[in-house]
C-alpha cells in the first residue's frame, strides 16, 4: 500500500475497524459555518477525526451552489478549524459523488471532460477521501449504464486523481466506489426507498471495479479503495424515517466481512436512532454520512430564536427570518420544487419542517443572511429569560442553568447541532463513555 496508515486518519480507522476495534468514521456533509463549528467542537470532545465532505454540485470548478471552488472550500474549512483551535492533522476533506453528476444533460464526452477537471481540482486542493461516482447517465448514454461503463469511467477519474496528488506533492487519496444510495437529501416519499443491496450485486460491483483498476495499471490505487457505497436499508422522506434493521442487512454485512481492508459507506443515515448507528458501525457500515439532519437542527434552533425574539420585542420589531426564508424559497424554487409534492399548504409545511431540509440551500441568499444578522443583532446584549430558554430551547436550558453554556444565539445553535452530531461521534468512537450512550438513548 502506497500510503502508510499513520499518514491518513481515514486509513487508520478503517484498518482498526477491520482489526476488530469498535470504531468508525462519521462524515459531516455540510458547508454551513455554524454546523462546521459544532462538528469541530464535538470531534474535539470525543477525540475523533473530523471528515468534512463537499458534494459535486455543492463545490466544483465553477463554484457550485456554495460559490466555492475546491481550493476555496479547503481554505474556508481550515480557517474555521484554526479559529476553533481544531488540529489540522485531524481534519480530513472528502469529495462526494464526484463524476459527471452536474453535467448529465451533456453528452458523455463533454460531461466526463468536466468530471476530469473536477477530480483534478478536488485532489490538487488536498481533498483526501474521494467518492468516484459515474453511475449517472449522460445525454447520449443508453437508458441504463452497464457496470463495466460505470467502472471504466470511475477508473478514468482515479487516474486523474493519482496524477493530481503526485503533482501537488500530496499523499495519494483513498477511494470509495459504488453508487447504490438513497436520493441525496432524502426521498420525496419512502415508497421510493431502495431495498437493502443484495450481496451478489455488491460482489459484482467490487469485482468489475477491481478488474477495471487492474486493466488500467492502477493496482496500486486499488489498494486504497477503502469502502463501497451500498444501501443498508436506511432512508427518510419529508416526515418519516426508515430505520436500520440488522436482521435485514445481515447477509450484506457478512459479505463485506469477507473482504479484507474494505468497509461499507452508508449514506442518508440522518435521523437514525443512536442505537442503530452503533449497530451499523458494528456491522461494518463503518462510514456514516450525515447532512440534512445537522442543518435541520440548525433550522430548528433559528426558529426557536425567532420565537424568543418575538416574545421579547413584539412582532413589529422582529427580523421576520422565517418569513423571509419562505419568500426567497418561493421566488427561487429550484432546490425544493421537485422534492416537495402535494398541495400548496403541504408544500408550505415541508419548506419549513420537512426532514430533507431543502431550506439548507438558502441560508447563503443575501436576503436570508441579512435576516439572520438582524435576528442576532436583535438578541445581542439581551439577557434571554430562563423561562423562554426552557420553552423554546429545552435541551440547552439545563446546560445554561449549570453554567456550561452561554445563553447567546451562536453558542445555543452550536450546542443544539452538537447534540445531534455527538450521536455519530459516540457510535464511531471506541472511547465514548457507555453512560453517555445510554443517557442519549434514554
Amino acid at each position: 500500500m502506497n500510503l502508510p496508515a499513520q499518514h491518513s486518519p481515514v486509513l487508520q480507522i478503517v484498518q482498526a475497524h477491520r482489526a476488530g476495534e469498535a470504531v468508525g468514521l462519521y462524515s459531516v456533509c455540510c458547508s454551513h459555518p455554524t454546523v462546521l463549528r459544532a462538528a469541530m467542537q464535538v470531534a474535539a470532545q470525543y477525540g475523533t477525526p473530523l471528515l468534512v465532505e463537499a458534494t459535486s454540485n455543492q463545490v466544483d470548478q465553477f463554484g457550485g451552489y456554495t460559490g466555492m471552488r475546491p481550493a476555496e472550500f479547503h481554505d474556508y474549512v481550515h480557517r474555521l478549524a484554526q479559529e476553533q483551535g481544531f488540529p489540522a492533522d485531524r481534519l480530513v476533506l472528502g469529495g462526494d459523488h464526484l463524476g459527471p453528476n452536474a453535467w448529465q444533460s451533456q453528452d458523455a464526452a463533454a460531461a466526463m471532460a468536466h468530471a476530469e477537471v473536477l477530480i483534478d481540482a478536488y485532489v490538487s486542493a488536498g481533498f483526501h477521501k474521494i467518492h468516484l461516482d459515474c453511475s449517472m447517465r449522460c445525454a447520449d448514454d443508453e437508458p441504463v449504464l452497464s457496470d463495466e461503463t460505470v467502472a471504466a469511467r470511475a477508473v478514468r477519474l482515479a487516474a486523474i486523481a493519482e496524477q493530481a496528488a503526485a503533482r501537488a506533492g500530496l499523499p495519494p487519496p483513498v477511494y470509495v466506489i459504488g453508487t447504490e444510495v438513497p436520493v441525496p437529501g432524502g426521498e420525496a416519499s419512502l415508497e421510493q426507498a431502495l431495498a437493502v443491496t443484495a450481496p451478489q450485486a455488491a460482489a459484482r460491483t467490487l469485482e468489475v471495479h477491481r478488474r477495471a483498476f487492474a486493466e488500467a495499471g492502477l493496482g496500486h490505487a486499488w489498494q486504497r479503495v477503502i469502502a463501497m457505497v451500498v444501501q443498508p436499508g436506511v432512508d427518510f422522506d419529508q416526515a418519516n424515517v426508515q430505520h436500520y434493521s440488522a436482521a435485514a442487512a445481515v447477509e450484506l454485512s457478512g459479505f463485506v466481512a469477507g473482504q479484507p481492508g474494505l468497509v461499507f459507506e452508508a449514506h442518508s443515515t440522518d435521523y437514525q436512532r443512536e442505537s442503530g448507528l452503533h449497530e451499523m458501525v458494528r456491522d461494518h457500515y463503518a462510514i456514516l454520512k450525515v447532512g440534512p439532519a445537522a442543518t435541520f437542527a440548525l433550522r430548528e434552533g433559528l426558529l426557536a430564536l425567532c420565537l424568543i425574539e418575538e416574545a421579547l420585542l413584539g412582532q413589529q420589531q422582529t427580523s421576520r427570518l422565517m418569513e423571509v426564508l419562505d419568500e426567497v424559497m418561493l421566488a427561487k424554487p429550484g432546490h425544493w420544487q421537485k422534492h416537495y409534492l402535494g398541495s400548496a399548504a403541504e408544500q408550505r409545511l415541508m419548506r419549513r419542517y420537512g426532514l430533507s431540509d431543502r431550506c439548507r440551500y438558502y441560508w447563503g441568499e443575501p436576503e436570508v443572511a441579512a435576516a439572520v444578522s438582524r435576528l442576532f443583532a436583535n438578541l445581542a446584549g439581551r439577557s434571554i429569560p430562563l423561562p423562554l430558554l426552557s420553552q423554546y430551547l429545552p435541551q440547552q436550558f439545563p446546560a445554561v442553568l449549570q453554567g456550561e453554556l452561554a445563553a447567546e444565539p451562536q453558542a445555543l445553535l452550536e450546542h443544539k447541532i452538537g447534540r445531534l452530531l455527538a450521536q455519530y461521534a459516540r457510535a464511531c468512537s471506541a472511547n465514548a463513555a457507555a453512560e453517555d450512550m445510554a443517557a442519549a438513548i434514554c
